[in-house]
């Protein structure tokens, strides 16, 4: 069955990123179902040549971290260093007809400069992947109306992305050979699918553990996605249901069978034009089933609100949020209490320092932004963290790189982990070009203290991005 659907996918993986419609006078379209929180669509347009559209990115971004990956000022690691990722991109598109659009885009990833060896995930590294294919899909069908469905390497990006999303962020970013399939309706959308995630490796062409038959994990996650428009003052309401299956692994313990649970959720967003300037988002979940052979139960939480200035220039908004996932009480009873992370885009929820993921954790958050002109925001952010379970470890934004080990110390210990400022500003100088940059502070807490090293951690950098 594996090199049946390696078949298939082979023979149709090449496709079409939706080309973005040229600016016009005319009314903005009726929201679709679905795409109400999907990555928005890029502001410029790809270069057209006929039935062929061409697309290329650059970015680069200077990054200084010092403590954030051990918080001991007294050793000079690795991951204390500077140095710049660049990344670049190349994108080509057909349109075979209007219902069958080809797509293919290459990447190319690099870090240059500091100490972390050039390996993605050693060390923390963001390291080298020689050109290699970050997309190729097949496109049938027009994704907002009707019956559609997408077949080949694609991102995939669900909700607020809190479980599933492309993780632009990282330099590599992530992809899935999969197969989706939708259905749009005039109030609302609904999903199915099945993916394997993309393994990025240097030298090699990047496969999936659909494609790898020498690979022995075999993850992959399948999923049912409803998006609606029914609540009349939210801009979504969502139910879904994620299977995610492998054969075991060691990230909590050395596996004793198979890996096979779901996740129950819903995704609820309130319009503040529709709610005199209030918002509110709440995602809750339910996870049930094994891990690495032992019984999960697990859940976890985010309940948000916040009044949006909505007449005045500068758009300024207050919110407040906490998030919580659930921890394992016993490592030693062959069950597991710690909320699976599944495949998330962490790094916009838990503080920019990316030490945090949505696994055995309070997070309480206080948000203020303002757009001092039409092209420039200003986002700062408070966060004060805890563990939800000692007897658990903390984890970072990746899901499975613990910042303290397992302990009798650990278990003794505060719960509290420290507080992270963040302070963020985004410039679109024009539809091509666009500069980011910001700066994280986080103040250990008695947990870190009481565990070992418990030095403060900052955190810098400086993005830049072209598009066309």
């Amino acid at each position: 069955m594996k090199r049946l659907l390696t078949l298939l996918l082979a023979t149709s993986s090449l496709a079409l990123a939706q080309t973005p419609a040229p600016k016009t006078t005319a009314p903005a379209p009726a929201p679709v179902p679905g795409f109400t929180l999907a990555p928005p669509p890029p502001t410029y347009a790809p270069m057209k040549m006929g039935k062929l559209t061409v697309d290329v990115q650059e970015k680069m971004r200077y990054e200084i971290r010092d403590n954030n990956f051990d918080f001991n000022s007294a050793v000079n690691s690795p991951q204390d260093a500077a140095w710049l990722l660049q990344r670049f991109r190349l994108g080509l598109g057909y349109d075979l007809n209007p219902w069958l659009k080809l797509y293919v885009q290459g990447q190319d990833v690099r870090e240059i400069g500091g100490s972390r060896a050039r390996q993605i995930g050693v060390n923390g590294a963001e390291g080298d992947d020689v050109f290699d294919v970050l997309k190729a899909y097949i496109q049938i069908g027009n994704l907002k109306k009707g019956f559609s469905s997408v077949l080949g390497r694609q991102f995939l990006s669900y909700g607020d992305q809190r479980l599933l999303g492309p993780l632009e962020w990282a330099n590599q970013a992530r992809t899935f050979d999969a197969f989706k399939f939708r259905y749009t309706a005039s109030k609302w959308s609904l999903d199915l699918f099945t993916a394997s995630p993309v393994n990025f490796a240097n030298n090699k062409w990047n496969k999936s553990d659909l494609l790898d038959q020498a690979d022995h994990r075999n993850a992959f996650m399948s999923g049912i996605y409803l998006s609606t428009l029914f609540v009349p003052f939210n801009t979504t309401t969502d139910f879904y249901v994620f299977h995610n299956r492998d054969d075991g692994t060691a990230n909590f313990g050395a596996p004793t069978g198979s890996t096979s649970f779901v996740t129950l959720g819903t995704l609820w967003k309130g319009d503040p034009k529709k709610l005199n300037g209030f918002d509110y988002d709440t995602e809750m979940d339910f996870q049930t089933g094994k891990v690495g052979g032992r019984s999960l139960t697990a859940y976890a939480g985010h309940w948000g609100a916040g009044y949006n200035w909505l007449k005045h220039a500068w758009k300024p908004r207050f919110g407040l949020q906490y998030n919580y996932a659930s921890g394992d009480g016993d490592p030693n009873d062959g069950k597991i209490g710690t909320f699976q992370n599944l495949y998330p885009t962490n790094h916009l929820f838990y503080g920019y320092m990316d030490t945090t993921a949505w696994m055995n954790v309070h997070n309480p958050q206080v948000n203020f932004s303002f757009m001092p002109t039409p092209k420039m925001k200003v986002m700062l952010d408070y966060h004060l963290y805890w563990n939800a379970n000692n007897a658990d470890a903390w984890y970072r934004a990746n899901g499975a790189t613990k910042v303290r080990p397992l302990s009798t110390a650990a278990n003794n210990a505060s719960s509290f982990r420290g507080q992270e400022f963040d302070i963020t500003m985004s410039y679109k100088l024009n539809p091509h070009v666009a500069f980011l940059t910001g700066y994280s502070y986080f103040i250990a807490g008695d947990y870190l203290k009481q565990t070992g090293a418990a030095s403060n951690a900052q955190f810098g950098y400086v993005q830049v991005q072209i598009d066309f």
